[in-house]
């Protein structure tokens, strides 16, 4: 029987080393190196933690492991935001919003741009099923244009803010769509999620890990999270006043938790387009920003009503212009079932977009 690989040596380190890094932060260790070597840690901690989230999920199995993975990848996402939500007081009302909207942009635009550029020059054509593309896209349009454009238009509240109660409205309806999402790839129309040589894929794929190993890995998880939080939160002053010393606008802060957070399905998605395994490239993009946005939303939701903290959701023209463009290319681009580098090259002007007008309003 083919075993199951031990945890590679980094997964171990780096939480253990985000542990050790707190603890310097709290005998009073300071400076420019120190905070350099604390971002290091947080990164190394994310990629750990998203590693041990898979090894769980592998055990677990569907639909519960697609839960995990998204659960690990919101809690670190969760615990940026509020950790510089904290450190930045009422100033930083929009921070959930530049973090879903850049974590949206960057996967559709992206992730999604540099995989097809990526498999396009290599196969010269890739192909993948429509309708599992089509059932993300349609769920993650739903959402986004809920959460962050319909604000601008209600009139209970004056501002592009939800008042409490469609704010907890809208915290459910995305918990249902992403749930009723989770059911329909995991259990109901599995096969819509899977490539053409789905067989194949599972007769070579590995065995589930051990169970001793799956509690090793959960055990790791749940150390690597806490340790992302509270390095997040020793380094949320730094970086939100790093920020304001560029002159940079405050979605920056957003771009860059949305880049830390997207890191490790970045580059699992990249591997995937690069091995022509287009499907696998596209079920792991649209499955994190749904996870982005769909579960992020609600939990930043029950903060700001346990708190009193006034969410700002709603995106100004620019960024509301610029995320209906980007799902409606994505809809188009990917409507085929066959994609070329043409593609990949419109998606990636479309972030190039994005982020020089965040920088340059």
């Amino acid at each position: 029987m083919q075993q199951h690989a031990p945890l590679p040596l980094w997964s171990v380190a780096w939480p253990a080393a985000g542990w050790v890094l707190l603890g310097g932060s709290l005998l009073g260790l300071a400076g420019g190196w120190w905070v350099a070597l604390l971002a290091v840690g947080l990164v190394g901690t994310v990629l750990s933690a998203v590693h041990h989230a898979e090894v769980v999920a592998h055990k677990v199995g569907e639909p519960y492991g697609t839960l995990v993975l998204a659960l690990a990848i919101t809690v670190i996402e969760v615990a940026l935001i509020v950790s510089m939500m904290l450190a930045g007081g009422p100033e930083t009302t929009a921070l959930a919003r530049d973090t879903v909207f850049a974590a949206v942009m960057l996967i559709l635009n992206g992730i999604v741009g540099l995989c097809l550029l990526a498999g396009g020059s290599r196969y010269r054509e890739q192909t993948f099923g429509q309708l599992g593309v089509s059932a993300s896209l349609t769920t993650l349009a739903a959402i986004a244009v809920l959460t962050l454009v319909l604000p601008n238009y209600t009139t209970s509240v004056i501002g592009p803010v939800y008042s409490p109660s469609q704010l907890a409205f809208v915290a459910i309806v995305s918990l249902v769509l992403y749930g009723t999402f989770v059911l329909v790839q995991a259990v109901r129309h599995r096969d819509y999620f899977l490539p053409p040589d789905a067989k194949a894929d599972e007769e070579a794929h590995a065995h589930p890990p051990s169970g001793k190993l799956a509690a090793t890995s959960a055990s790791l998880l749940l150390l690597a999270l806490v340790a992302v939080v509270l390095l997040a939160k020793a380094l949320a002053p730094t970086i939100e006043a790093a920020v304001a010393h560029a002159g940079a606008p405050k979605a920056v802060v957003g771009i860059i938790i949305a880049m830390v957070v997207l890191l490790p399905e970045s580059l699992a998605a990249y591997r995937a387009a690069r091995a022509n395994r287009l499907q696998t490239s596209l079920n792991l993009a649209l499955g994190s920003a749904l996870a982005s946005i769909g579960l992020t939303i609600p939990a930043v939701a029950i903060v700001s009503l346990a708190t009193g903290w006034t969410l700002t959701l709603g995106l100004d023209i620019k960024s509301s212009v610029l995320l209906l463009l980007s799902l409606f290319v994505s809809s188009l681009s990917l409507s085929t079932g066959r994609t070329t580098v043409l593609q990949g090259v419109v998606h990636l002007v479309l972030l190039a977009t994005y982020l020089f007008t965040t920088i340059v309003p």
